[in-house]
């Protein structure tokens, strides 16, 4: 089995900033260590952008924490991010209608969030997998791949009823 090295785990982890009291220096010392530390990306909150970062990959979020934002709306906060800088978008999806088995409203949620950046951001859903049945994370993950997302997520960090865990990916 090959070795995988601190150097290689680091180009693939995106360092994240989302607290809603995040100022302007915190957001410049999270560059500034994300350098230092060698990771992918950054992910901040779509308020503080646009973000000088060069040599890193902005990323944000849309519809966080909660995923309860109208899909209007999170398309548009992605529009702008995406209008921003953003190289990437992290949306979270209405966990309410997964649980409800609304897979179909689902889908319209992520389709909407696609269409807004189209293909000049990649796209993320996160699913808030700790709240969801095994069938749901499928169905959901589902509608993703229809919807033309890029990525699954299993977890904001934020949601009460957990993060990711093993069983979920």
């Amino acid at each position: 089995m090959p070795k995988i090295s601190r150097s290689d785990v680091a180009e693939m982890i995106d360092h994240t900033l989302l607290s809603p009291d995040a100022t302007p220096a915190d957001v410049t010392a999270l560059v500034t260590e994300a350098r230092e530390l060698g990771v992918f990306a950054i992910c901040v909150s779509p308020s503080m952008l646009p973000v000088r970062a060069p040599g890193l990959v902005v990323a944000t979020v849309a519809g966080f924490p909660s995923g309860k934002h109208h899909s209007l709306v999170k398309g548009a906060e992605a529009r702008l991010a995406v209008e921003q800088g953003a190289a990437e978008v992290d949306m979270v999806i209405d966990v309410g209608a997964a649980r409800a088995g609304e897979y179909g409203a689902v889908l319209s949620d992520i389709v909407t969030v696609r269409e807004a950046v189209g293909d000049r951001a990649l796209l993320k859903v996160i699913i808030e997998a700790a709240a969801l049945s095994d069938d749901a994370i499928v169905e959901v993950c589902r509608a993703a791949e229809r919807a033309g997302a890029d990525f699954v997520k299993t977890s904001t960090g934020f949601h009460p009823a957990g993060g990711a865990s093993a069983h979920a990916v």
